[in-house]
């Protein structure tokens, strides 16, 4: 499947790499196709781009690799909407956005994949010890922000 981006131009993707979100993501219900570009083989932050939207593209990552104790309570009828038999076979993404020089996660509103029939939904956790913006990573300052900070 060809699939047009704008920060990319058009990418080839196999079929069998469509995750459809069939609720849709929190404030982009309409758009419930998507697909996971990585930029390489070791990345930890990979695009998750809109099928049907050239322009809509979110950074995500796995939480695991910033916060290590992070969770995700899933109930098991929301295991079963999903179709997921043992937590093994779900993927857990969060989007990122950059603040300032710091990487944050939206930790309150992970994406929960079933890995092996590609479909996902977006959770929102009531649980008050995570954020929309818990900082993940710490960017370097440039040259000039760090004269200016002196």
């Amino acid at each position: 499947m060809e699939v047009r981006t704008t920060r990319f131009g058009t990418v080839s993707i196999a079929d069998d790499r469509i995750i459809t979100l069939s609720k849709g993501l929190l404030g982009f219900g309409a758009y419930t196709r998507y697909c996971l570009l990585e930029p390489s083989e070791d990345a930890c932050f990979f695009w998750l781009q809109s099928t049907e939207e050239p322009s809509l593209a979110f950074v995500v990552t796995d939480p695991n690799f910033f916060v290590p104790e992070f969770s995700v309570p899933i109930r098991q009828e929301q295991m079963d909407e999903l179709g997921i038999k043992t937590l093994a076979d779900a993927q857990v993404f969060v989007i990122v956005n950059k603040v300032d020089n710091t990487l944050m996660g939206n930790l309150q509103g992970p994406l929960v994949i079933n890995t092996l029939s590609r479909t996902g939904e977006q959770f929102v956790l009531a649980e008050k010890r995570w954020t929309t913006r818990h900082p993940l990573l710490k960017l370097n300052a440039t040259p000039a922000q760090q004269a200016m900070s002196a």
